[in-house]
């Protein structure tokens, strides 16, 4: 039996993938800084659902999680979801949202892997899936502090199977685009409005509070269930899209970015010493 971490597990996709993964029979750990939300989970499933409280940026929270799934005999699958956006032109976020977005997005997933995977590296099996998204591709005003948190995730995550795929471990990218998770109650403006921002950033800032689950194309459980077959198929996948609109705005990234890397050629050229060779990395 495979057994499941899965972060930010109450609400949202996460809560989706848990329902997946316990419905298909797998054992997980279903974690949330509060554990109230995910209590039926155990009731429900109670010989493979185990619930615990994590707050990923909590080293002793972290840690304890960690001897409740050796109990178990390790985890296979780590499931980085948790995550915090919060809206606002760059000016105007405050410090310490912009800190939170990067302690739990990046950083919390970041040391969450480092626990696990010395247990996988032993078991010679295990996959970490980090929960990204199309805005870690593709990013938009009044949205830049969760975008960078997001491009620095994906920017681990490549890395990360560059070095796990050697040693018969996995790493992958999912790119969900808009959806319904419950996310227009969670996402919060930070800071002050300027007004010099109202064309821009503050149209994100202008939606909270107006947006309702029809503008969302995504259903939750049918990504969950893209995921855990990604997983279970062990296809060598590294990036999953989800949802129509996130393959439309990465390609649209994609397509500008051709184009100027394209064009740039000569230039980029242009700076090398003379005579140089190729570059050894």
């Amino acid at each position: 039996m495979t057994t499941w971490l899965i972060t930010g597990a109450a609400t949202g996709l996460g809560r989706a993938i848990s329902e997946e993964v316990l419905a298909r029979g797998d054992s997980a750990i279903v974690t949330g800084p509060h554990t109230a939300s995910l209590q039926d989970l155990a009731e429900r499933y109670p010989s493979t659902a185990v619930v615990a409280e994590l707050d990923v940026t909590r080293a002793d929270q972290r840690e304890a999680v960690l001897s409740t799934a050796e109990r178990l005999g390790g985890i296979d699958v780590l499931v980085n979801n948790a995550a915090v956006d919060f809206v606002g032109a760059i000016e105007e976020q405050t410090d310490a949202d912009i800190r939170s977005q990067f302690e739990v997005n990046l950083f919390g997933a970041l040391a969450l892997t480092r626990v696990v995977l010395p247990g996988m590296r032993a078991r010679r099996r295990g996959t970490i899936v980090n929960i990204s998204s199309m805005d870690g591709i593709a990013s938009l005003p009044g949205n830049a502090i969760y975008s960078a948190s997001k491009f620095a995730l994906e920017g681990l995550t490549e890395a990360l199977w560059q070095e796990l795929e050697p040693i018969g471990l996995r790493a992958l990218l999912v790119e969900p685009g808009s959806f319904r998770t419950g996310i227009e109650h969670r996402t919060h403006a930070s800071g002050e409005a300027i007004e010099d921002y109202a064309a821009t950033g503050g149209v994100f800032r202008g939606m909270l509070g107006a947006l309702t689950p029809e503008v969302f194309p995504g259903d939750p459980a049918r990504a969950a269930a893209v995921i855990y077959d990604t997983v279970a198929s062990d296809d060598g996948a590294h990036w999953l899209v989800l949802g129509s609109d996130a393959h439309r705005r990465i390609q649209a990234k994609l397509d500008a970015f051709g184009a100027e890397f394209a064009a740039g050629r000569d230039r980029a050229e242009s700076t090398d010493f003379p005579g140089s060779g190729p570059a050894v990395l």
